[in-house]
């Protein structure tokens, strides 16, 4: 049968943009000011770079591979069946745990933010609950209440931010961008890369390779033009909010800071637009995340990499794993602060992103890619990688805690799994 290619250049790149100013710059943009300081901007920059050169990785794979499966089917092709694809597959799921969680933390905290002071860390930890739990719901039951808004969300907020940058660049101090007032090289690239979380959302053009027309030249475009865009965008947005703000101001306000950084340019009016534009953004995040997560498990699952219990259908419908990821993000919501959220998201995907520059460096024929492109990839993300945990760990060492253990798990949990499986079947043999 052949496929229905509906979607063009434009298309594909607002999925691009929606995926990467999914919720990511609402929940990260403090954290990001409080490690970079006046190079916050720089910061943006660093890790934009890193993801530009991975989607080179993921548009000419995208190409060769089209799969809804995106990133799962690239990592089954270039390394096999086996233990690296399957806990390399686990660790993604587990990466979109912390996603739903970074987002719901997000939602909980500017939605807090109009709460009375003594109610404020008690109603945040309410909204992160009832958020989760509500698109739980309305995915259990196969409705699609945010998704059909999505194109209105991602619009609403994309003209927020852009009045947002536009009012603020008259009011900027320029003295607070100068670069005296930067972090150290070293904190500058930890500060991108611990919030590289807010560029992951670009590869969810992957999934959408077999719905475009003209692949070989749409896709390469669309990943292209989406994250110069969103690069521009964060920059820009950083910009503004590290020059209108001092650094105890932003510390104050970490969690919601892009809605602070809104008050001195549009008065309460903007502190409110930005918080309704986070709380839309979010909350879309989290049902667009729970429904593309739950969905990679039944997939796992379907092949072999995670129990056969997450393939299970409940009312008709595979959501089990639905419900395990759903109280997996909210114990990390729950229990986690932002900083060791965004530490264990972008650390895994910073790692996902390394195999899958790997994947574009072994399967360069098939892909028709370049070597030296993909193996660039593999050096800037391994560089990444490596600087963000030398830096948190020498700051922060208990924040390196949860990304440990979610590498652990995703291969200790593949490799026990694929034990029993093998020992259930030389039972059935004998």
């Amino acid at each position: 049968m052949t496929a229905n290619r509906s979607l063009g250049l434009l298309q594909v790149v607002a999925i691009g943009i929606g995926g990467m100013v999914g919720g990511g710059i609402f929940a990260v943009l403090g954290l990001a000011a409080d490690l970079g300081k006046g190079g916050t901007p720089v910061a943006f920059l660093l890790a934009g770079i890193v993801a530009l050169v991975t989607s080179y990785s993921y548009a000419r794979l995208s190409v060769a591979f089209p799969s809804a499966g995106g990133t799962t089917r690239f990592l089954d092709e270039a390394f096999g069946g086996g233990l690296l694809s399957g806990g390399l597959n686990v660790l993604l799921w587990e990466s979109y745990i912390v996603m739903i969680a970074l987002y719901a933390y997000a939602f909980g905290s500017y939605g807090a933010s109009y709460l009375p002071a003594g109610w404020s860390a008690v109603g945040k930890h309410a909204l992160i609950i009832a958020v989760i739990l509500l698109f739980t719901g309305i995915n259990a039951l196969g409705a699609n209440i945010v998704g059909e808004a999505e194109e209105w969300i991602v619009a609403f907020k994309l003209a927020i931010l852009a009045l947002f940058v536009l009012a603020g660049l008259t009011a900027i101090d320029p003295s607070r961008l100068a670069p005296s007032t930067w972090a150290s090289p070293l904190g500058l690239v930890a500060g991108g890369m611990i919030i590289f979380v807010a560029y992951e959302g670009f590869e969810l053009i992957a999934n959408t390779a077999k719905d475009t027309r003209d692949p070989e030249r749409t896709l390469p475009r669309a990943y292209g033009i989406s994250v110069v865009l969103v690069m521009v965008l964060y920059i820009a947005v950083s910009a503004v909010a590290v020059g209108t703000l001092s650094s105890s101001e932003i510390a104050a306000a970490q969690d919601y800071a892009l809605a602070a950084a809104a008050r001195p340019v549009l008065g309460a009016v903007g502190f409110l637009l930005i918080t309704v534009a986070a709380l839309l953004s979010t909350a879309s995040a989290i049902n667009a995340t729970l429904y593309g997560t739950a969905r990679v498990s039944y997939t796992l699952a379907k092949d072999g990499e995670l129990p056969e219990d997450l393939e299970r259908r409940v009312w008709d419908r595979p959501v089990e794993g639905l419900f395990i990821t759903s109280a997996l993000a909210l114990l990390a919501a729950s229990f986690l602060d932002l900083s060791s959220i965004s530490v264990a998201g972008s650390a895994g995907f910073l790692f996902i992103f390394l195999a899958v520059n790997v994947a574009c460096y072994r399967l360069s024929d098939r892909a028709r890619s370049s070597r030296g492109i993909a193996l660039l990839g593999c050096v800037l993300c391994a560089a990444a990688l490596g600087i963000l945990l030398v830096e948190i760990g020498l700051s922060s060492p208990g924040r390196l805690v949860v990304p440990a253990l979610l590498l652990v798990a995703a291969f200790g949990i593949e490799g026990a799994y694929r034990g029993v499986r093998e020992r259930r079947r030389t039972e059935r043999r004998a």
